[in-house]
C-alpha cells in the first residue's frame, strides 16, 4: 500500500494534493525534536484516556443498575439509543455551548464509549451461566467471590471486545471534537491548521500520528485487561 500511495503521488506530480510517503516520514522526523509535538500528544492523549476510562466506568455500573432494576434499564434505554443514533458533529457542537473546548474531547469520547460499554457489560451479565450461579447460592458463596469466579470470568469476553471498539470510537471521536473545537496545543489544532494552509504532508503526517497512537493505546489497554484477568483466574 505504500508503494501504491507513492506510484500515486508520483503520477499526480503536486504535494498539495496528495503527499508521498516520503515526504510524510520527513515531515514526522522533523516534528519529533519539537516540544510542541510531544505536548499536543500528551494532550489529546490524556484527554480521550480521561473520558475513555469515565464512559467505561459509568457503562459498567449502569449495567450492573440495570440488570438489578427493570426501571433503571428502560429509563436508561431510550438515553443509550440516542447517542446510538446522533451524529458525533452534533454532539460536539452541541457540547461547545456548555463546556470550554479543552475539555471537549473528554466528554465526547466518554459519550461514545458509554453506549458500548453499557450494551456489551449488560449482555454478559445476563448470558452468565444459570447452573453456576444455582450452583453459588447451594453452597452460600460469598459476593465477592460469586463476583470474582464467576461474573467476572463470563463478563470479560464481551468487555474485552468492547473496549476493543470503545477505544477506537473514543479516540476518532476525540480528535473529531478537537478539530471541531480546536483547543490550543491540540493534535486536533494541528490538523486543522495543516488542512486551513495547504500542508498536505503536515496533515498526513498528524493522521499517521493519530493512527499509530490509537493503535498503540488499543493493544496496550487489552494486553493489561488480559494481565489483569489472567491474574484473577489464577489468583
Amino acid at each position: 500500500w505504500i508503494l501504491i500511495w507513492q506510484a500515486l503521488s508520483l503520477m499526480i506530480g503536486q504535494e498539495i494534493l496528495l503527499a508521498s510517503p516520503v515526504s510524510v516520514t520527513q515531515k514526522i522526523i522533523e516534528n519529533l525534536p519539537n516540544p510542541l509535538f510531544w505536548k499536543a500528544i500528551s494532550f489529546s492523549l490524556s484527554r480521550i484516556i480521561t473520558g475513555f476510562i469515565l464512559g467505561t466506568g459509568a457503562g459498567i455500573l449502569l449495567a450492573i443498575g440495570s440488570h438489578k432494576s427493570k426501571y433503571l434499564r428502560e429509563v436508561i434505554r431510550p438515553l443509550v439509543s440516542v447517542i446510538k443514533s446522533t451524529p458525533v458533529a452534533s454532539f460536539i457542537i452541541l457540547m461547545l455551548i456548555w463546556i470550554p473546548s479543552k475539555n471537549l474531547s473528554i466528554v465526547i469520547s466518554m459519550l461514545m464509549v458509554l453506549p458500548v460499554i453499557y450494551s456489551s457489560v449488560l449482555a454478559g451479565i445476563e448470558n452468565t451461566d444459570p447452573k453456576l450461579l444455582e450452583m453459588a447460592q447451594v453452597f452460600a458463596m460469598a459476593k465477592t467471590k460469586k463476583l470474582r469466579f464467576i461474573y467476572t470470568p463470563e463478563v470479560f469476553p464481551y468487555f474485552r471486545s468492547a473496549c476493543s471498539v470503545a477505544l477506537g470510537l473514543a479516540w476518532k471521536s476525540g480528535i473529531a471534537a478537537e478539530v471541531i473545537g480546536i483547543p490550543k496545543g491540540s493534535i486536533g489544532e494541528g490538523l486543522y491548521e495543516a488542512k486551513i494552509y495547504l500542508a498536505t504532508d503536515e496533515l498526513f503526517a498528524w493522521t499517521i500520528v493519530t493512527i499509530g497512537l490509537s493503535v498503540f493505546l488499543e493493544r496496550a489497554v487489552l494486553r493489561l485487561l488480559d494481565k489483569i484477568n489472567q491474574w484473577n483466574i489464577e489468583g
